[in-house]
């Protein structure tokens, strides 16, 4: 059961855009250099590392790599179980990515992670592991839901399509126009860059990297939980 199109889909997505901020930041910042949803990201870093640039581990984009698309699949298949049972596959997928992230926000304060440059041993890897694989859940929800203008996770589609529709000299009909998704372009920039904002914060506030990961987390399992109980019918009690 697709989730229906309107104001209260766009805010979720776009909350949940803020929160790839704040886990990139993590990623980024406290696990890397890695990404765990901005996979190109991933992929430049390992070539990188391959090509003998200083201070980026092969294995850590590997690792992501990896996870990502192991997310993906999971979440694809899940999804479409709950789909073919005309279930809320929507919400039941941010159930399954806030767990993700809260599993990942356990390892990484288990790890004992405070910031960038600590040595990378499995416990690390499986910290990047989790918190990838869950932004691969995340990825096939945001594809299945197909938002104009919102991906939750990348922003270059996004800005591009922006300035285009917005520059008199690049007008592009091919490319969409209007206020509705323009407006949705702008506030999925914003969002972007004020979750990794406040994420970077955080940690430069020497805020432990498993709690700022911990945020995101609380925040998409409690939208998927409050979207589910606002969806159960409600029956009514005899008089």
């Amino acid at each position: 059961m697709k989730p229906r199109l309107g104001a209260s889909l766009t805010s979720v997505m776009l909350l949940l855009t803020a929160t790839t901020g704040m886990v990139e930041a993590v990623s980024f910042l406290a696990l890397g250099p890695v990404f765990a949803a901005v996979q190109t990201g991933s992929l430049l870093l390992l070539g990188f590392s391959l090509g003998g640039a200083p201070g980026i581990s092969a294995a850590v984009s590997a690792v992501s790599l990896a996870a990502f698309a192991l997310g993906a699949v999971a979440g694809s298949r899940v999804e479409t179980a709950i789909d073919v049972r005309e279930r809320r596959w929507f919400e039941g997928a941010l159930v399954v990515e806030g767990v993700l992230l809260g599993a990942g926000a356990l390892v990484i304060w288990g790890v004992g992670i405070d910031g960038i440059g600590g040595p990378v041993d499995g416990r690390h890897l499986a910290a990047i592991a989790t918190v990838a694989c869950a932004m691969g859940v995340r990825n096939v929800t945001a594809l299945r839901v197909a938002l104009p203008g919102v991906t939750t996770t990348v922003a270059t589609r996004t800005f591009t399509g922006l300035v285009v529709a917005l520059h008199p000299l690049a007008a592009d009909s091919r490319v969409g126009a209007g206020a509705g998704i323009e407006l949705r372009r702008l506030s999925t920039v914003l969002a972007l860059a004020g979750g990794g904002l406040l994420g970077a914060w955080l940690l430069a506030s020497s805020v432990r990297p498993a709690v700022v990961l911990a945020v995101p987390a609380a925040v998409v399992l409690a939208t998927g939980l409050v979207r589910l109980a606002a969806a159960r019918p409600r029956t009514s009690v005899p008089g």
